[in-house]
């Protein structure tokens, strides 16, 4: 028993224990994730049933979403009659959409007084770009006042009609987007540049000249811009769509609030993944809607691969610089000793007092007298004195610089020494010995100390909802308006639209799948970015490996 121990075999069992653990406990949460948010874009079978309140039936459409057993006296507590002698019976969550009609969503339903489940072959499922979800029987389509089709023959000419709309719609959104954002831009530059001359005293009137002459130029191309906006508006809101909703109402819907439309039940397996895959890409490429509980995510993604890849420029040299400095160049004595063990302490400091940090000294401090010294005709509106993508890629530069640094420090330190002499004993400096050789072959724990760094700053939020990042901001932090990076604009992230979908969403059944998707898609993101940085790193580890046994 004594040599068992002494061997190390329990120890051998126990460590691989534990990692096949945490392996299984990685894989599981991928699986439960991709499993609740990659079935969000299946497109889902609309049933029609009946519903027994009170002494009336009440006829039923919507999705089939979640089941769960409940006990026959909590239902009957909140007022449902159900006469039954189990002690547990099943309710149903329906999606029931229509949240304009009906003022809700989502409802749940015990399984005994709904009658049975059918799925009519011409429910319409409508994506609306407002009020979410619409369900119902397809009766006819309109064009203005008049009924163009109906019947059988009205799906088809819906198809065409909702395309001509989406096309619209995409110009209308180019136009608002675009051109008047650009004409916004240019008409915002020529203010800030009156407002400059004014300051400097250059202001005289050869220059007022100039600028009302291009105010006006402005001005006429707004003008048109704003009556071929009419005449869109106008051409998109011709169109519309009549269905029978559950309550037996005609209801009509302007084709120029839809964003889709499908009849889900008469869709073949092809047809499924087809949608699948259009809906998972709109869910990528697209922008928020509907309070970000719908719609795409892309400038999430935009503004979080921003931000990891500007705090990994800013934390990369100045966490290198400080540990070479460290352990290369200081005397090693007890202030060294005290500078690493802040650094070690900094590294368990809670993300948000970071945040506080940088709110107080890069947004007040630093961006207020930039304003001053730089933008003194933008003001009393801040450029730098706001939260922004600068200070929120600085503010978690601090946070991960601890990592980098001690990581940095223990690649430094497992360089050789006769390495050190050899160099210096060939005839090179000490910057050249560093340099040329100790830094090559300390890369790979550089890029380790990178990968922890972008893997614990992709997914902070705390110290971002004080420094810059917003729910939903109006233009992306790189565009073609010079400087073309700008860094102190807002942005949006993965990690906080998570938080914000999942908790502060006045729909949160409808949100809930989309906060795992995004979750998913975070973790890959992080997962994309280590492996590109893990592959950096096993390139440099195989091209030092013969100096490291010198």
């Amino acid at each position: 028993m004594k040599d068992w121990i002494k061997s190390g075999s329990p120890w051998i069992w126990m460590t691989g224990g534990a990692v096949a653990l945490a392996v299984l406990s990685v894989f599981f949460v991928l699986w439960m994730t991709a499993a609740k948010g990659l079935t969000h874009f299946w497109p889902k079978a609309v049933l029609e049933t009946t519903f027994r309140d009170g002494d009336q039936q009440v006829r039923v459409i919507g999705e089939l979403r979640e089941a769960e057993e409940v006990s026959v006296r909590r239902l009957q507590e909140a007022g449902f009659k159900i006469d039954t002698s189990e002690p547990f019976v099943d309710r149903v969550l329906i999606k029931l959409g229509n949240r304009d009609l009906t003022g809700q969503d989502f409802r749940w339903f015990p399984r005994p007084l709904l009658g049975e489940f059918s799925y009519p072959r011409d429910i319409l499922t409508v994506e609306r770009h407002e009020w979410g979800n619409f369900y119902g029987h397809l009766k006819a389509v309109k064009e203005g006042d008049q009924v163009v089709a109906e019947g059988p023959q009205a799906w088809g000419e819906l198809q065409a009609r909702v395309q001509r709309a989406q096309r619209l719609f995409r110009e209308i959104l180019r136009i608002e987007k675009n051109d008047i954002g650009d004409v916004n831009y240019r008409m915002e530059q020529l203010r800030l540049r009156e407002r400059k001359a004014q300051l400097q005293g250059r202001l005289d009137e050869a220059l007022k000249a100039e600028l009302a002459q291009q105010r006006a130029a402005l001005d006429a191309e707004f003008a048109r811009l704003q009556e071929r906006l009419q005449t869109l508006r106008e051409d998109i809101g011709r169109d519309a769509l009549v269905a029978e909703v559950a309550d037996g109402r005609a209801v009509e819907v302007k084709l120029a609030l839809v964003a889709d439309v499908y009849q889900a039940n008469a869709m073949s397996t092809a047809d499924k993944i087809v949608h699948y895959v259009r809906k998972f890409w709109e869910f990528l490429t697209d922008d928020p809607r509907e309070a970000n509980t719908e719609g795409g995510i892309f400038p999430a993604i935009f503004g979080t691969v921003t931000m990891v890849l500007v705090m990994s420029v800013i934390v990369t040299p100045f966490g290198i610089m400080a540990a070479v400095y460290m352990r290369e160049y200081a005397r090693q004595g007890p202030l060294i000793r005290i500078i690493r063990v802040s650094v070690n302490n900094l590294a368990g400091v809670p993300s948000i007092v970071y945040g506080v940090f940088g709110l107080g000294f890069f947004v007040y401090v630093l961006g207020g007298n930039i304003d001053r010294l730089f933008y003194p005709e933008a003001l009393p509106a801040p450029t730098f004195g706001t939260p922004g993508l600068m200070w929120a890629s600085l503010t978690l530069a601090i946070l991960t610089l601890p990592v980098v640094i001690v990581a940095t420090e223990e690649g430094l330190a497992r360089v050789p020494r006769s390495v050190r002499e050899g160099s210096l004993a060939l005839g090179a400096t000490k910057a050249e010995t560093l340099i040329r050789t100790v830094l090559p072959m300390a890369s790979p724990a550089m890029m380790t100390g990178l990968i922890l760094a972008v893997a614990r700053a992709a997914g902070e939020v705390a110290p971002l909802m004080l420094v810059g990042v917003v729910k939903l901001a109006p233009s992306l932090p790189i565009d073609g308006y010079p400087p073309f990076i700008h860094l102190e604009r807002k942005f949006m992230h993965l990690g906080f639209h998570i938080y914000d979908v999942g908790f502060q969403s006045p729909n949160v059944e409808a949100a809930r799948p989309l906060v795992y998707a995004t979750a998913l898609l975070l973790v890959i993101l992080i997962m994309v970015l280590n492996l590109a940085a893990i592959k950096l790193r096993n390139h440099l580890r195989e091209k030092y490996r013969g100096l490291e046994s010198v």
